[in-house]
């Protein structure tokens, strides 16, 4: 047996979390093989399909992922379902570790009465929509004259925004040509969104409210009888740069007149009113019944039983995102992630399961930004690389794959007709959806349907609008 190995390492999901693991793994003292594996034809997961087309800024961060792509010594593997395409027992044939950065795409459950209603949806349902995931369908019912978001975060600020905002002006952006087409019919007028806490608590961060107040012919409306602050407001003002700034542009649009806002839609922020049910007529959403909450002190609240109903006609949960249990892999169905202990997998009964990772949200939950995800992958790398201890040394119990050849893993998805879509591939995608956007003066016009994306990856045809 060769006493001088190459680590073969599998990491499972192409986003931010997945390439910043292969990344840091790759300059490790190491010699290792990596390859990344993508269920969807293209790499980039939340920056492509999370993050809202009029947010170059933060799209941005694809750039560098993009340069550690193409650097060539990580190999992406695109189209590749696990669980379907290959499971668990195969990434170990070809693989002596497996990490898995597979995200939370799922919407947190919020259990009201009436959250089940025609005319309820989940805002990473409608992220997805308005992204152009290939994977969820081309139309969005938007009927609503009125609309409720429920949530205080950034993904509630994007949802509103992008409802109220004239599709007209999202026209510079990548957004896809259905997704304009439907958003420009829109009969929107007025978003309401709803925090149960108050404006010291929220979670929006500065930049992206400030952005909101700059929309072109919406306005933003607050209410000052939803401004208080308790010892804990306080408190988090005082400790908190981010929160300052967020509670100094929310009191700024108290001190606006009414008669100032001649916008023909308008964004409403309403704090301290807690979502209690979503109400009803004929399986069809009617409004919002909310109650006034108090402060308690510490920045947490109470119901005052006081009730406001709103008439809207559709509601948009944005409380949350969850991960998905995947095949032969312990989840935790409470906290929506993988087991583990600092990105080491553990079964139901606290046991390690040998040569299997997890980073980014399927680790820790979707909390934080982007830029934490590159500190979470530094943590699981470092406890993988404890673990592949000397690989010089003939009998390292890590080294357990029995086909190291790199093109054997290629060999096994073509006998079950997957379409492996390498880096080569997505660059025939990137180079196509610039040429759509380039007669425009777009940076790109980004491609739905999952078969078009699949074709002109493969070269195989040019993909029909």
């Amino acid at each position: 047996m060769s006493t001088n190995r190459t680590l073969r390492v599998a990491v499972v999901g192409a986003g931010p979390a997945g390439i910043y693991a292969a990344d840091i793994l790759s300059k490790t003292d190491l010699d290792v093989s990596i390859d990344l594996f993508e269920r969807l034809p293209a790499p980039f997961g939340l920056v492509r399909y999370g993050v809202a087309p009029d947010h170059p800024r933060i799209k941005q961060i694809i750039v560098a992922l993009h340069k550690v792509l193409e650097r060539g010594d990580i190999r992406l593997l695109a189209n590749v379902d696990y669980g379907t395409d290959l499971k668990l027992d195969d990434l170990r044939q070809f693989y002596d570790a497996v990490i898995f950065s597979t995200g939370s795409i799922r919407d947190a459950s919020l259990a009201i009465p009436g959250i089940e209603l025609d005319g309820s949806y989940g805002a990473a349902d409608f992220v997805s929509w308005y992204d152009g995931h290939p994977d969820v369908a081309r139309t969005w019912p938007l009927e609503a004259q009125h609309v409720a978001v429920l949530g205080a975060g950034n993904v509630a600020l994007d949802v509103a925004r992008i409802l109220a905002k004239h599709a007209d002006d999202l026209l510079p952006t990548e957004i896809p040509a259905n997704v304009y087409e439907q958003l420009k019919a829109s009969p929107v007028t007025d978003v309401h969104v709803f925090a149960r806490r108050g404006p010291a608590q929220v979670k929006f961060s500065p930049l992206e409210l400030r952005e909101l107040g700059h929309v072109p012919d919406v306005d933003v409306i607050v209410y000052p009888e939803d401004f208080d602050f308790d010892e804990g407001s306080m408190a988090a003002i005082h400790s908190s740069n981010q929160t300052k700034q967020v509670v100094k542009t929310l009191t700024d649009w108290t001190l606006k007149e009414p008669e100032e806002n001649t916008a023909s839609r308008r964004i409403h922020l309403h704090f301290l009113h807690k979502p209690v049910e979503v109400l009803g007529e004929d399986g069809k959403v009617v409004g919002l019944r909310t109650e006034r909450t108090a402060l308690n002190g510490d920045g947490n609240v109470t119901g005052t039983g006081e009730l406001h109903d709103w008439p809207v006609q559709a509601v948009y949960r944005a409380v949350g995102y969850f991960g998905s249990p995947l095949v032969d892999i312990p989840f935790d169905d409470v906290a929506g992630v993988i087991p583990n202990r600092e990105g080491r997998v553990v079964d139901v009964d606290g046991e390690r399961v040998p040569g299997v990772y997890a980073t980014g949200w399927i680790k820790r939950g979707p909390v934080g930004l982007i830029g934490h995800t590159k500190s979470d992958a530094s943590e699981t790398i470092r406890h993988l690389t404890e673990d592949a201890g000397d690989p010089t040394d003939p009998d390292n119990p890590f080294f357990t794959a029995a086909d190291r050849d790199p093109e054997a893993v290629i060999d096994f998805l073509a006998q079950r007709d997957v379409d492996v879509i390498e880096w080569s591939g997505w660059q025939l995608l990137d180079a196509y959806e610039r040429s759509l956007g380039e007669p425009h003066g777009r940076e790109r016009v980004k491609l739905v349907p999952r078969d078009h994306m699949v074709s002109i990856s493969l070269g195989r045809e040019l993909a029909q609008d």
